[in-house]
């Protein structure tokens, strides 16, 4: 702990600043230890709170209003890249629409505590279209309360966290098992997860050629098409087939009670 207060004392805000800022456009750092550190320092008098608490927000910041006019003019290339990275893309994606979906412009605030979506929610705010005053005041005060809550935490906890460091250093190998047996649980947990949903790698297509071919040939009372296009592909005034009904793809739940059991359903979207 001594170590890491006295590289907090030389370099604690540009390492904040940095961490933070990398953490807010993807990459896997730990901002919420670093937060931590930071509070230590501060109650150990290393580093100046105020300080501290600007470098954290500002490297959000920039991070966050990048990635809102990227996701702005790129919709949702920008977001499929980033969940690509992510281990689990399906998820990344509809965990972070669907909090918008449900939460709105509130998903800011709470945003940077919940993974996958502390990342996508600025660039998913920008394919909204959502006013940018708007999403800087919800982000400005989101990072705030992270911001300061893990500080507050570094700050309380510093004792803690010592003897925490200690205990740690004097268990080493222990240490390493147990890190080494949760590596091999991660990695039999992953596997099973894709042998269970391998089935879903290939979605059955159908050409548009095909379809027309149906409905040409009179087929149009057996067959109901479906638009599920994403929000950051679809307005109230956007086209569509003709004949097809729009549902809500990250409320299939509920919209998919309506539909028909007698016909055959094609999806379209983007």
């Amino acid at each position: 702990m001594n170590k890491l207060l006295a590289l907090m004392a030389l370099h604690g805000y540009g390492l904040t600043f940095g961490v933070l800022l990398g953490e807010s456009v993807g990459f896997p750092f730990p901002a919420a230890i670093a937060l931590v550190a930071a509070g230590a320092g501060v109650a150990s008098h290393a580093l100046w709170g105020p300080g501290v608490l600007l470098a954290a927000m500002v490297g959000l910041l920039i991070g966050d209003i990048a990635y809102f006019w990227l996701g702005r003019y790129t919709g949702w290339g920008l977001l499929g890249f980033l969940c690509r990275l992510s281990m689990n893309p399906e998820t990344c994606m509809l965990r972070s629409a669907e909090s918008f979906y449900k939460r709105g412009k509130a998903t800011l605030l709470i945003a940077k505590f919940i993974p996958g979506v502390n990342t996508m929610a600025a660039p998913l705010a920008g394919s909204m279209k959502m006013r940018f005053s708007q999403f800087v005041q919800f982000d400005f005060v989101g990072i705030f309360l992270y911001s300061v809550i893990y500080l507050l935490v570094g700050f309380v906890s510093r004792d803690f966290l010592a003897a925490t460091l200690n205990s740690f250093h004097q268990a080493g190998r222990v240490m390493e098992w147990i890190l080494s047996m949760a590596l091999i649980v991660y990695v039999i947990y992953r596997v099973a997860q894709a042998l269970k949903y391998r089935k879903y790698r290939v979605v059955p297509r159908v050409q548009a050629e095909e379809l027309a071919a149906r409905l040409a040939n009179g087929e149009k009372d057996k067959i109901q098409i479906v638009d599920v296009r994403s929000h950051g592909y679809y307005d109230v005034g956007t086209e569509r087939i003709f004949g097809s009904i729009r549902i809500e793809p990250n409320n299939l739940e509920e919209e998919t009670k309506n539909l028909p059991k007698d016909k055959d359903i094609y999806l379209y979207c983007t």
